[in-house]
């Protein structure tokens, strides 16, 4: 690459040393004009190609940097068109270019997408909505500058030929378009950094050197002192060779988007494109009241800026129609996330009370345990004085009743300890019960029957007890809420092995003692990524599960009303490198 790039800058070398022998050492005549023609075509081709080669896809990463190369591309082909027709008639036909020329028109407007490359501004970054407005402005603008063109300049080629006003009229567009051109560099060129800063230097100073010497070209054209191929070129051909090496340079640079969109920019933009529309009323007002107009140029001109006036006002119209979308479309979203942040809000209030309540509890089983231990030693006093038979059985049942409230307050502290994890081997029988009579109590109130299926001398495995609390707890309330519960009459709980995983079933029953969820196929919970898990609390459950080596499941069938929780044996997972004895559990909240 860097070999094709100095063989094309070694071209144009060439093109400007030959421009410069032939201007300095030729005469002038037919030769000289066709050497000069010939060669600032030639130049003007290569400039062409090098932005074109940068219009692919491989060196744009996005859709407005090659929207940039493509509008520099249309303006050097524009300009390559007008020299094409400019060396039609000194090369072929071998006359001069007649004034007014045709061809000036063409000559104009390929200012006008370099223009409007420069405001694409390819080195920030900016949203798709930036982007489509940013095109619609960018129309409004190119349509004002073509109204410009035909307003002031052709009423004196096509309507009332004047060659003196023509002339006038076009270098003074031509040198504000120019001016325009530089004056955009500059301020990319200063907001810039990296290499675009760099790039837009290398632009900035082609293109002014350009605009210096087609200026003092035209100065030489007005006093009949220039011709082609005379020493005036000499600074033109420099210009237009720069210009060709500009976009060959940037292929040796890095050119990445810097930094985001600066709003002052854009704003000024759509500024400019408001003060294009209303200028139009200003161009009609004028050429209706600017006495020294003749009647035909004034009818041109008011005609012309009333049709303007429709065409610019229908891209406003597609550009105010767009922001209202975008804007229904932003209120809908904001309006979904300021719901979405109540809803957090009442979720955050509700965990925020349950860990109160957690606390509440902790507190106050401690407080029971004091009068139960009294109240079970004066029952084991009772039962061992000589009271009546009758009076004995009663005092051991009042003891029995005690030793029930001990346990369930028991496990209440168990459930509400804030310890850090510690994996030990685990009875998941023994979890089980203690979850069922914690939950005893709320399934009577709900009038909610419970099956137990506890299979027998199942393998210990390696967890934290209270952690595995917590989810079994959580998945019987799935099961056994409302919400969820359906048709379903019942809480169905199975513990049963397979090789080196203990597994535990929470599903349904219908009333005649069948599982409904006995033959579900389950698919695993993840606590993010694909198949996360569709509560904040499940995925709790299932960060707690993937901390301890095993899997959540959830029934893929029946609408997802059944639950597996599988865990690895002890022996399985002490083998297992990462989940080593003394390794703590990271801890969910549900």
């Amino acid at each position: 690459m860097n070999t094709i790039i100095k063989l094309w800058l070694a071209l144009l070398v060439t093109l400007v040393l030959a421009q410069t022998a032939a201007s300095l050492l030729m005469s002038r005549g037919t030769t000289l004009t066709i050497a000069s023609d010939l060669i600032q075509g030639s130049l003007l081709l290569v400039a062409t190609v090098a932005f074109l080669l940068n219009t692919s896809r491989l060196r744009c990463p996005t859709l407005h940097i090659r929207l940039f190369w493509i509008l520099m591309s249309a303006g050097m082909l524009l300009w390559l068109i007008y020299q094409g027709m400019w060396n039609y008639f000194e090369v072929f036909k071998r006359v001069d270019v007649p004034n007014p020329f045709a061809g000036d028109v063409v000559l104009f407007l390929h200012l006008v997408p370099m223009i409007a490359a420069v405001a694409v501004l390819p080195h920030l970054r900016e949203d798709e909505r930036d982007e489509r407005v940013r095109m619609l402005d960018l129309t409004l603008l190119f349509t004002w500058w073509v109204f410009i063109y035909v307003y002031a300049v052709i009423p004196w080629q096509a309507v009332k030929v004047d060659e003196a006003i023509y002339s006038a009229n076009f270098n003074f567009t031509y040198l504000t378009e120019k001016l325009v051109l530089l004056v955009s560099l500059a301020l990319v060129a200063y907001t810039a950094h990296g290499g675009w800063r760099q790039f837009y230097g290398q632009l900035l100073g082609a293109s002014a050197l350009y605009a210096s010497s087609s200026y003092v070209a035209n100065w030489a054209i007005g006093r009949k002192i220039y011709y082609s191929g005379s020493f005036y070129d000499i600074p033109l051909t420099v210009s237009i060779a720069w210009m060709a090496a500009v976009p060959l340079l940037a292929r040796r640079q890095q050119l990445p988007e810097s930094k985001p969109s600066q709003p002052f920019l854009g704003v000024w933009i759509t500024r400019l494109s408001m003060l294009a529309l209303f200028s139009l009323l200003w161009a009609a007002m004028e050429a209706k009241l600017a006495p020294a107009l003749p009647d035909s140029v004034k009818a041109f001109r008011i005609k012309v800026s009333l049709a303007t006036m429709i065409v610019m006002g229908f891209v406003v119209f597609l550009r105010q129609r767009l922001l209202r979308a975008e804007l229904s479309q932003f209120l809908e979203r904001s309006r979904r996330s300021f719901d979405d942040l109540k809803a957090l809000q009442d979720k955050l209030i509700q965990s925020e009370k349950l860990a109160s309540l957690g606390q509440l509890v902790g507190g106050a089983a401690h407080e029971i345990n004091n009068p139960l231990t009294a109240m079970l030693g004066y029952s084991e006093l009772l039962s061992a004085s000589s009271l009546h038979p009758e009076e004995q059985i009663q005092a051991a049942q009042i003891g029995e009743q005690v030793r029930r409230t001990t346990t369930l307050v028991a496990s209440l502290l168990t459930f509400a300890s804030q310890a850090p994890a510690k994996l030990a081997g685990v009875d998941v029988n023994s979890v089980l019960q203690t979850a069922i009579r914690l939950l005893t109590p709320q399934l009577e109130a709900k009038s909610t029957s419970m099956r137990v299926e506890l299979a027998p001398m199942l393998p210990p495995v390696l967890a934290d007890s209270n952690q595995i609390l917590h989810v079994c707890l959580h998945l019987a309330g799935q099961i056994s809420t409302p919400a969820n519960r359906g048709a379903r009459s019942s809480l169905f709980v199975h513990t049963h092995s397979k090789g080196d995983r203990v597994m535990v079933d929470f599903s349904s029953f219908d009333p005649s003692g069948r599982p409904l969820e006995s033959s579900a196929e389950f698919q695993a919970l993840n606590s993010d990524g694909a198949n996360k898990a569709s509560t904040l609390s499940l995925s709790a459950c299932c960060r707690i599960i993937e901390e301890h080596g095993g899997l959540l499941l959830q029934s893929s069938t029946s609408g997802g009303g059944a639950f597996r929780l599988e865990l690895r044996v002890l022996s399985s997972a002490v083998a297992r490198s990462s989940y080593a004895p003394n390794r703590a559990a990271a801890r969910g909240s549900l």
